[in-house]
């Protein structure tokens, strides 16, 4: 039986899903997944397309119920959610009314209002941007409107679904400085990316594919717990279904041992990622 409920230990808050297990139809989304939540840090959720981050995070805000497992947060009116693409704004309203709209939901107003206003729009690069309307906005630009909305309560808890996918370079660096910011003022941060050196910048990481956990810990323990053999060339050394192109180079994966004439090299975030779930896939 899944239960949803807010929870406090006696050494602080105790957030996120703990064996969850999320079905839709015939298909498992989620097989008792656990991610926690914890105030003031980053926990990155990464895995291919279909690997269940964004069900994970709709779990999280209680938009998904689980079939099985326990989910803790705070209240709603405590939770902040960024979903992913634009349609965390309203494009046509401006900035200044996307604003207005989302503080009169949470009650915020006055002096109070005005402060958070100008400190966000102006870390996000939006201060000068407030009469132009969302839809008119850079990709990038929408993306930090969109932050701006989810953080501007100051929630307790903050969800973000692939918050920097498809945003220019620069953009995206202002993006984790907000999120770096809000986790240093105390929230909990949990974001789903597919950017894996956003990963090893966060507090924590949890990798998935199709529903299963593959990994989880730090950045150090995901990528101290890399599997098999990896090498690097200018062309596959095994099957090309274990091979992929890293810019100029083409790294290829076995479960290993090593051959005796290979020369196996460090794996990096993205590699790992990669095998972790080629090995998963070789077993199943």
């Amino acid at each position: 039986m899944s239960t949803l409920a807010n929870h406090t230990t006696a050494g602080g808050q105790d957030w996120g899903a703990f064996g969850v297990t999320v079905s839709f139809g015939a298909t498992t989304a989620l097989d008792r997944v656990t991610l926690p939540a914890v105030p003031g840090s980053v926990a990155a959720v990464v895995g291919g397309d279909g690997a269940g981050k964004t069900t994970l995070l709709r779990t999280l805000v209680n938009r998904v119920r689980p079939a099985a497992g326990h989910v803790t947060a705070p209240p709603p009116t405590e939770c902040g959610f960024m979903p992913t693409g634009a349609s965390g704004v309203w494009q046509d309203l401006t900035v200044a009314e996307n604003i207005a709209f989302v503080a009169a939901a949470h009650h915020l107003t006055g002096t109070d209002l005005d402060q958070r206003r100008g400190e966000l729009l102006t870390a996000a690069g939006l201060d000068r941007a407030t009469d132009r309307l969302a839809g008119a906005l850079s990709g990038g630009m929408r993306q930090k409107l969109a932050f701006c909305l989810a953080i501007l309560h100051r929630p307790r808890l903050l969800v973000l679904d692939e918050p920097s996918t498809g945003v220019d370079p620069v953009s995206r660096v202002d993006l984790w400085r907000l999120i770096s910011r809000a986790a240093a003022d105390g929230a909990a941060v949990v974001m789903a990316t597919t950017y894996l050196d956003e990963a090893e910048r966060a507090s924590t990481c949890l990798v998935l594919d199709q529903g299963r956990t593959l990994t989880s810990g730090t950045p150090a323990d995901v990528l101290a717990g890399a599997p098999g053999i990896l090498t690097t060339g200018t062309a596959p050394t095994g099957p090309a279904e274990l091979s992929w192109r890293r810019g100029r180079a083409t790294r290829s994966w076995h479960p290993g041992p090593a051959r005796p004439d290979e020369h196996p090299v460090p794996a990096d975030m993205e590699d790992t990622v990669i095998a972790l779930t080629l090995a998963a896939r070789q077993e199943s």
